[in-house]
């Protein structure tokens, strides 16, 4: 029986091996320079660039940067605020998407090939790993898309 003492070990060490394990991916596997930006515009919708920097933890003036960079290669799409001229929406474009999925799919194949390695590990012990982040984060079928 699990006591309240290993449910909160047992998710100390959810949270360092889950971080292990993207850290271990990006050094892996070279992102696009802008590649969270897309993540977050998929995770959250639409954003303004204010509200963009702060999900990013950056500054606004570097969000808009990296919004300009992301615009040129056609992965966002940057058009004024219809509730405030001063300010723009960046939307995440079907470019933009296809280039997420990609190196969502690359990364895949990559945790795949690991969990593969450990032949002690099923798909259903990885399905269960899903199920409970994806609760946890609240980004279930059935929920909208989770902050955090």
């Amino acid at each position: 029986m699990t006591t309240d003492d290993d449910l909160q070990e047992l998710s100390s060490d959810l949270v360092v091996y889950a971080a292990r394990l993207v850290r271990a991916v990006r050094r892996a596997n070279e992102l696009p320079a802008g590649f969270r930006i897309l993540s977050l515009l998929d995770e959250h919708g639409p954003l303004g660039i204010t509200a963009l920097a702060a999900a990013d933890r950056s500054s606004q003036p570097t969000m808009s940067g990296t919004v300009t960079g992301l615009a040129g290669k056609g992965w966002v799409e940057k058009r004024p605020n219809p509730a405030d001229a001063r300010g723009s929406v960046v939307t995440l474009t079907d470019t933009g998407r296809r280039e997420l999925n990609r190196v969502r799919r690359m990364n895949g194949e990559l945790v795949a090939t690991r969990i593969a390695a450990h032949h002690e590990h099923t798909a259903q012990d990885v399905a269960t790993a899903v199920a409970v982040l994806r609760d946890v984060l609240g980004t279930g079928p059935d929920t909208e898309k989770g902050t955090l």
